[in-house]
């Protein structure tokens, strides 16, 4: 057996961090949690491959945060979600090491998964743990005796174990038996674990206010960009009229390659914009058969993805449409929700407003319709 894996439990609902996906798959600095950690553990020379455990239903939150990546459905705690992992990793074979990640601690250094791995090659186990700083002491309705801090250690992930030692410590294990970590399985099945240095970064983001936190270290490093977007289409007779992703009724539609959805595609250059990449015809030329009315929804998301791979986040989109009719008051809060959709945003980081010309130009007479969009993203300034 000669491979050595990473494992990283991403199974949990994430609760206690309040929002409305589990916290593994929510943006932090740049890109969702768990991708921070992923990519560190992918890229490391000695790691060979990387699975993550996740929990019932969340496939396509995976599939969103890193694409086509190698996973197994865990249990309904954490030891049991480990388990499934290492039973999975044990129907693969030649599996030598494992290390065990929780993706809640997304902000890992390739220094540390060195020490871990080093340390395998003398003991069955190795932790990074960080040493207690603080003055610890009981409490019971009022302060009790201090305890004394030689020796304690605050133990992080990931946690290196010979694997055939980690799986037969999960088998072993009593059912209904709580276990801290996986240390401590491997430690009471007779196995030696070390003490490797850990890290300050590699604390556990569990609360929101962990988050906020988190953030506030980690995002310093991304700077704000800004660009603008402009986008015109004809009016013609037997055509739809698609705006922002919705159908609006309309006695004429717009005249495209696309369904000529104006919001969509100005949209969509003001975000390959922010991050200088072209704009809307370099990726779907209208020379291009296989765009012959394309869903334009699905250019807005490809702008979408580029700025992720950039590490980007997409803080604000701003989008007026000017036209004389249809009247779009009573359609912006559709538009401005199938925007949020396609770009998985609160709809609160959309704005849709609309405008005439007076009668004056080809929008004034009824020709066509125009839209203009600024987008705001943040990305790190090393990704540019």
């Amino acid at each position: 057996m000669s491979r050595t894996v990473a494992l990283i439990v991403a199974a949990g609902q994430g609760t206690r961090a309040g929002g409305t996906i589990p916290k593994q798959f929510a943006p932090l600095a740049g890109k969702p949690m768990l991708a921070h950690s992923h990519a560190t553990l992918a890229a490391h020379p000695a790691i060979d491959s990387v699975l993550v455990v996740i929990g019932p239903g969340q496939e396509q939150l995976l599939s969103d945060t890193l694409g086509d990546a190698a996973f197994v459905i865990g249990g309904t705690t954490r030891r049991e979600s480990v388990r499934n992992g290492l039973e999975a990793l044990a129907r693969q074979g030649d599996v030598a090491r494992v290390l065990i990640h929780d993706a809640a601690r997304p902000f890992l250094l390739p220094a540390v998964i060195d020490r871990l791995l080093a340390a395998l090659n003398r003991v069955e186990g190795a932790v990074p743990a960080l040493p207690v700083a603080d003055t610890l002491a009981r409490y019971d309705d009022a302060m009790g005796d201090t305890v004394s801090r030689d020796r304690l250690y605050r133990v992080q992930t990931p946690q290196a174990f010979a694997f055939d030692a980690a799986l037969a410590a999960h088998r072993s294990w009593p059912q209904g038996v709580d276990a801290t970590d996986d240390a401590q399985m491997v430690r009471d099945s007779g196995h030696v674990v070390t003490v490797v240095p850990g890290d300050p970064l590699l604390e556990k983001v569990t609360h929101a206010e962990d988050f906020a936190s988190a953030e506030r270290r980690h995002g310093s490093a991304m700077i704000s960009r800004s660009a603008a977007g402009y986008d015109v289409h004809r009016f013609a007779e037997g055509e739809e009229l698609w705006l922002g992703g919705i159908l609006i009724p309309h006695d004429r539609g717009l005249s495209g390659h696309s369904d000529a959805d104006v919001v969509l595609h100005a949209i969509t250059d003001a975000l390959l914009g922010t991050i200088a990449a072209g704009d809307i015809g370099m990726h779907f030329p209208p020379s291009d058969p296989q765009w012959r009315g394309a869903a334009s929804g699905r250019f807005l998301e490809h702008a979408a993805e580029l700025v992720a791979a950039r590490g980007g986040i997409i803080d604000f989109v701003d989008c007026t449409i000017i036209c004389e009719a249809p009247k779009i008051g009573p359609h912006r809060e559709a538009i401005r929700a199938g925007v949020a959709g396609l770009l998985r945003l609160p709809v609160e980081r959309i704005s849709i407003k609309a405008t005439t010309t007076e009668r004056l130009g080809f929008t004034g007479r009824g020709e066509g319709m125009a839209a203009h969009a600024i987008a705001t993203i943040r990305v790190p300034e090393t990704s540019l």
